[in-house]
């Protein structure tokens, strides 16, 4: 894939201002939902710089502009680690964006990736999205996706070499990172493609690598797996930007 592929790349002079244009990108479809479909459906990713993003959501004045009440919160990936770990991504989005607004608890819904039930994990996320979203194609249909970069090209929880990148029927599959020495759950591709909306949001001067290497060159990085289609915009800051070839 190469920059011509993805018209929709913004670029923000600093972290601050990078999590500000996101929060506004939010709250921009987020009131388009509600108007349209009455709620609006976030699957949030986990990392650093989605916890900038939380604080700034959690604050005036977009903790008062969003609806909460119509709002659902997802989760593209998790940790195999019990909701009260410091691993967990439903923990940090709860400490930095969940405690701080007024979202009702049914309206969250946080994998529960437990190293003995993966298996059923993935199938009990699957039926939880079957009940509360629309489905196209067969897959469910959120109305926006975030997500990170890994400095080794892996976003959600689609890792290299791992089995996940060739699943194509389930929604929600485990995930085994060998380099982590951890199980994971993650969406699968036809789920995230599938988004009304998808949101990179990357920033710092480590992420300008695998910037480099997605936007310039014939890649199987697992972010370069995704069918991309006008959907997808990326959001950086300066010092991943960097990565972009001139």
């Amino acid at each position: 894939m190469n920059e011509q592929q993805h018209k929709s790349i913004t670029v923000f002079d600093s972290n601050p201002a990078l999590c500000q244009g996101c929060a506004e990108l939010i709250r921009q479809q987020a009131e388009a939902a509600i108007a349209g479909r009455k709620a609006f459906h976030l699957a949030l990713s986990g990392g650093s710089t989605p916890k900038a993003l939380h604080k700034v959501l959690a604050d005036s004045p977009f903790r008062e502009q969003l609806d909460w009440s119509r709002i659902h919160i997802w989760f593209g990936d998790e940790r195999s680690v019990p909701h009260d770990h410091p691993d967990s991504n439903y923990l940090m989005a709860k400490q930095t964006l969940l405690e701080h607004v007024d979202i009702p608890a049914a309206n969250i819904h946080p994998m529960a990736p437990l190293p003995d039930r993966m298996p059923q994990a993935a199938e009990d996320y699957q039926q939880t999205l079957a009940r509360q979203l629309e489905i196209h194609h067969g897959f469910p249909v959120f109305d926006l996706v975030l997500l990170g970069l890994g400095p080794d090209g892996h976003t959600a929880s689609l890792f290299p070499g791992t089995t996940a990148l060739t699943e194509t029927s389930a929604w929600v599959t485990p995930v085994y990172v060998d380099k982590l020495s951890s199980w994971r759950l993650t969406l699968t591709y036809p789920v995230l493609e599938n988004a009304r909306q998808l949101v990179f949001l990357v920033s710092g001067k480590d992420k300008a690598p695998v910037i480099n290497q997605l936007f310039s060159a014939s890649t199987d990085l697992p972010a370069a797996r995704l069918q991309y289609r006008d959907n997808t915009r990326w959001l950086l800051d300066e010092a991943a930007a960097q990565g972009l070839p001139g």
